[in-house]
């Protein structure tokens, strides 16, 4: 590691920042000399796990730390010059919760000196849809999509503590089409894609990208600090992402429309979450994806993926029930 700057990176067993790590170590950033001035400082609770051995493989110092003991996350930041934050909502769906672990995590870059953190957040819903608005439910008092809206208000533990940050803002991962958001086999025998989102525009992006776009936000220094960077790979309606499943994978896949409303009567474990979510994606269909300038992403990511090749590199782990 030597001469290299120290980038701590939060979740690097899980998707976020696994995508990071690999990005620094494999060297897959932004500018062609991608990743050589970094090394990686990678953070989980499970630091004998395959994932970590494999990072640990390609060169990284694995790091066991826990966002729910603070005395662990200064430890892991000390003497880095960059860090990673992010947190993960859907552990045990708690707003609260992840805004606690936020808190924490901009207290202890505060206390390590980090130079220049990127915190992993998301859009305050309730800008556009009111908690007084009855298009939706409110959820745990006082959200309307609980996980957008607790990492907003968590932005703020980041300008409190003085911690030099670039604020991240992701979209829906097209991997979930691999697992919790996969396409359901109809009676017929073909798939539906069931979320409640009409025509309107769904903006989705491959979790490698997300790596990538943050490694150039690193490489680029100072200048998105303070800033907020909103990213996507492309903006697809649901009848154009079942159309490109069908065509790359050779099975029928087509949107089945249903209301948010339904969506959220489905009744598994974070449906009202999932419902709102979806109904935000459509109901502020211009706002979000207008936030997310494709080109200005491409520019600091060039190898940015659109759907289609996302799906050429993926089409091998759909399966089929």
């Amino acid at each position: 590691m030597t001469g290299k700057r120290i980038i701590t990176v939060f979740g690097a067993t899980g998707q976020q920042g696994g995508s990071l790590a690999r990005a620094i170590l494999e060297g897959r950033g932004g500018n062609g000399a991608a990743g050589e001035g970094f090394a990686v400082r990678a953070v989980t609770r499970t630091p004998d796990s395959d994932r970590a051995r494999e990072l640990e493989r390609l060169g990284a110092v694995i790091v066991r730390a826990d966002l729910d003991d603070e005395e662990s996350l200064a430890a892991a930041m000390e003497g880095a010059y960059g860090a990673y934050l992010v947190t993960n909502f859907w552990e045990d769906m708690s707003a609260e919760h992840e805004k606690a672990q936020a808190a924490a995590l901009a207290t202890a870059a505060g206390h390590a000196g980090v130079q220049h953190a990127i915190w992993s957040t998301l859009e305050d819903t309730r800008t556009c849809i009111p908690l007084d608005d009855e298009r939706m439910p409110t959820l745990q008092g006082s959200y309307k999509v609980p996980h957008f809206d607790g990492k907003a208000e968590a932005d703020r533990y980041f300008t409190e503590a003085g911690v030099p940050t670039t604020f991240l803002r992701t979209t829906f991962y097209w991997e979930n089409l691999l697992g919790a958001f996969a396409p359901q086999r109809a009676e017929d025998g073909a798939y539906e894609l069931i979320y409640p989102m009409g025509d309107k525009r769904l903006s989705g992006i491959a979790v490698d990208d997300i790596g990538r776009t943050a490694l150039a936000v690193f490489e680029r220094g100072t200048d998105l600090i303070w800033a907020t960077v909103s990213i996507a790979g492309e903006h697809l309606r649901l009848d154009e992402m079942a159309a490109a499943l069908t065509e790359a994978l050779g099975v029928t896949v087509r949107h089945r429309r249903m209301t948010p409303d339904e969506f959220r009567a489905l009744g598994f474990p974070g449906a009202d979450e999932g419902g709102n979510m979806f109904q935000y994606y459509a109901d502020c269909e211009e706002r979000f994806t207008g936030a997310r300038d494709l080109d200005a992403v491409r520019a600091l990511n060039p190898a940015l993926q659109d759907f289609a090749t996302w799906l050429a590199a993926h089409r091998n782990r759909f399966q089929w029930s």
